[in-house]
Parts: C-alpha cells; structure tokens; sequence
C-alpha cells in the first residue's frame, strides 16, 4: 500500500540529511480525517494526543527542530542580542540542512512539499527561542520573502533564488515598507523603470529584516504609472548589484539579535526575467504573502507567550511577600488563568484559520483577527507578568523583559493594529460606503 505524499517526504528526509534527522510515523493523516483537537507541547515528557491539524509526524518534527534550538541557538542568545545580530547564514545552514526552511515548499527545489499546517508546527517551535528577533528572521526566510516565488516565480528564477533559499545558502529579505509607506503597502515610491531587457530601480526600502546580511530581497515596487492597486510587481533582487546601499543599520526597542536595514537603490539594473509572475500583479502577490506571514507570527508568539507564563508561575511559586508566594495571591493566580485562558482561544482561532488556509478558502479575515488579537494579547502577557517578577522583570536578566521588548512589534509589523481592524470591518461589512 502506497504512503500518503506527505509520509514519504518525511520518510525521505529521515534516511537522506545527514544533519539532525527525525523519525516520522508512517501513514500522515489528512486533514479530512477529523482529527480531534487538544493542544500538546513538543516534550518527551508530554503524551503526544490527538490534535486539530497536527500528527505525530509533526510532532516529530517539532521535536527535532528544538534539539536544534536547545544546541545551536539557545546556548548563544545572550551573546547575540548583546551584539544586535546573529550570524544568519550560519544558523540558516544549520536549518536548511535539516529541512526545516521548506517544509510546504516544491520538492523539486529541496523542499518537503508538505500542506502548510508543517510550517505552522516549525513557527509554534521556533517560538522556543529565547528571544523574538531570530524566529522573526527565520520567519521573513520562509514565510514572508519567499511564498510568492514558490507560487508563482519562473522555474529558472526558483533554481537561482528558492533553492539555495531552503537549503540555508541564501539570506533572504523581503522589501515592502517604506518610510512613507508602512501598513500602506499601496503608498511606496521606489520604482522599476523598464529599459530593454532590464528593470532600472530606484527608491529605498525601511525596517527590512535581515537586511545586512541578505543576499537578495523580494523587492515590491511600481512598474507602471497605473492604479496603486494594479501598477505592482515583485522582483527578485540580488543585494550585491551596483547601485544597492546599505544606509544603515537601524536600532530598535526590541528584537536586538535581527538586523534591521534601510536599504537604497540608485539606478540598480535587474534582468527583467527577475520578475515574479506577471507584472502588476505584485500587490496582489504580496496580500496572499500577508496571509501566511501573520498567521505564521501568530505561531510563534503563541509558544513565547505559553513560555512567559510559565516562567512566571515557577518564579512566583518561590518568591514570597507577606510570607506567602507570590502566586498564592489570588489576584496573580487568577490573573494567570485568564491569560492562559486568552492564548489557548487564540491557538483555536490559529487552529481553524490554518485548517481552512490549507484547504484553499481565503482566511485574510481570520488571519486578521489572529493577528490583531495576538499582538495586543503579547502586551497584555508581558505587562501582566513582568509585573509579578518585581525589580527582576526591569532588568535584562530574564526572558519576560525581553518578551516585553520585542513582543510589542506584534502590532506594528506585518500590518498595525489599525489595519487588521480596518480589514476585518471590510469583511464584515461595515466601513462606510465611499
């Protein structure tokens, strides 16, 4: 009897990396199994039960991505963060090497092949990471800069830059926002004039997310002089041609270990080839990007929020005032239980968003929601807690300030607060009529 797809690639994967392998169960269930629901954390102490969407193939998955994780990047956080950046392609190697940057991209370009419920179960993982900046880069790698190659990109431009993408020997950066154009995806200037059989770029990008050290960027810009809407294309630009500027790299409240860049283009030719798709199709590239991206950081901060919690629980079982523990203060131990109770309903909205996603409905709604509710959720989390653990929360000694500093990104990036708002009364039907 022939393996499900999916079971073959895992299957694949174990016999054929010669780095951190996985043992994966035969016979991957489909979503269409009905699959019952109940959230359960990659640990050998843990009994692995059934889930929603996840199996224990990815489960096993998971639990190799955090040898990884507790070996290779944990034990240098501290370090990293001091120092305001990681060495990227070093770690990308490392993750490439084991599969873990192309789970649901094309076999054919060393990918898995995987439904995107994988990548989902690699972003909760991450979230492991004792800090926000590295998850993010690993995110902006898989989820962000490279969905609209995948889908849509030349056989020849996925040989050049998807690839070597998933196999860790490319840094990859995605170039949307710009200092007048955040959120307002349809608002940026830069622009692809095109000359023969090339692209002249012009303009500049800001708060581009591994953006010293990528060497190529999945660049929006206007190709035509048409609607804002229907004038777009997606390029994919290496970052050593002539005429690309690193201006510099940008300092942040958080996120400290991922560099962040202001990146310009002064007259930079790019073969027209380059071209993702067809041309002015761009915005509408990068909408189907938004929908992976925020539901995959929706992920990741699920598990630091989970994390943070529970740090605090143990932290407030030995600390005692008034001669109790902290925690047996009903106020902080029911305080706790309403935030437990908040991120495990969000994990059922992530849950039921992914499920539809990989069955093909469009889930910019609740992908929406997940993202708004997650970042107001992560400030309520690092408030809240950061307040229990006293004079030791306002140092950089534990992992709640840090999750304090980086988790407020949440409602910035990716789309502010304001937009996911004003997406979901679209939806709804409740903007006024113009």
């Amino acid at each position: 009897m022939a393996l499900p797809r999916g079971a073959l690639r895992l299957n694949q994967l174990a016999i054929s990396r010669n780095f951190y392998k996985f043992t994966c169960c035969l016979g991957v269930r489909s979503l269409c199994d009905n699959v019952s629901s109940k959230p359960v954390p990659s640990s050998a102490t843990e009994i692995v039960g059934d889930h929603l969407i996840y199996t224990r193939d990815h489960f096993a998955m998971q639990e190799s991505l955090r040898k990884i994780i507790n070996q290779e990047i944990n034990p240098h956080v501290d370090q990293w963060e001091a120092e305001g950046t990681f060495p990227a392609h070093k770690v990308f190697k490392i993750l490439g090497n084991a599969g873990f940057l192309g789970v649901n991209k094309p076999v054919e370009y060393g990918g898995l092949g995987l439904d995107f419920s994988y990548s989902m179960a690699i972003s909760e993982e991450l979230g492991h990471i004792r800090c926000g900046g590295i998850p993010m880069a690993i995110g902006v790698q898989t989820d962000m800069a490279t969905p609209a190659l995948a889908r849509f990109g030349s056989a020849e431009l996925k040989e050049e830059f998807l690839l070597p993408s998933i196999a860790g020997d490319k840094v990859a950066c995605l170039g949307v926002s710009e200092v007048g154009a955040g959120s307002d995806v349809s608002s940026i200037l830069t622009k692809a004039v095109k000359k023969g059989d090339e692209y002249v770029i012009n303009g500049g990008k800001m708060w581009t997310t591994n953006g010293t050290q990528a060497d190529w960027i999945c660049l929006l810009a206007n190709t035509s002089d048409g609607p804002p809407h229907k004038n777009k294309s997606l390029i994919c630009l290496p970052m050593n041609l002539p005429g690309v500027h690193i201006a510099r790299k940008i300092e942040k409240l958080g996120m400290w270990s991922s560099d962040t860049a202001e990146v310009f283009f002064d007259d930079v030719r790019v073969p027209c080839k380059n071209l993702i798709g067809q041309e002015g199709m761009g915005f509408t590239y990068q909408m189907l990007q938004f929908q992976e991206e925020r539901l995959w950081a929706v992920g990741n901060v699920l598990t630091m929020m989970d994390n943070v919690i529970q740090e605090t629980i143990q932290y407030t079982r030995q600390r005692k005032i008034f001669k109790l523990p902290v925690l047996h203060h009903q106020s902080v131990n029911f305080r706790l239980a309403e935030l437990q109770t908040e991120v495990e309903l969000l994990r059922s909205l992530l849950h039921r968003a992914t499920a539809l996603y990989i069955r093909g409905n469009d889930v910019t709604k609740l992908a929406s929601m997940a993202k708004l509710k997650a970042g107001r959720l992560a400030r309520e989390v690092g408030d809240s807690c950061l307040q229990y653990w006293g004079g030791m929360g306002f140092t950089s000694d534990v992992l709640v300030s840090r999750f304090y500093r980086d988790s407020r990104l949440i409602s910035i990036g990716g789309g502010a607060d304001e937009v996911m708002l004003a997406i979901i009364c679209k939806y709804m039907d409740t903007l006024p009529k113009k």
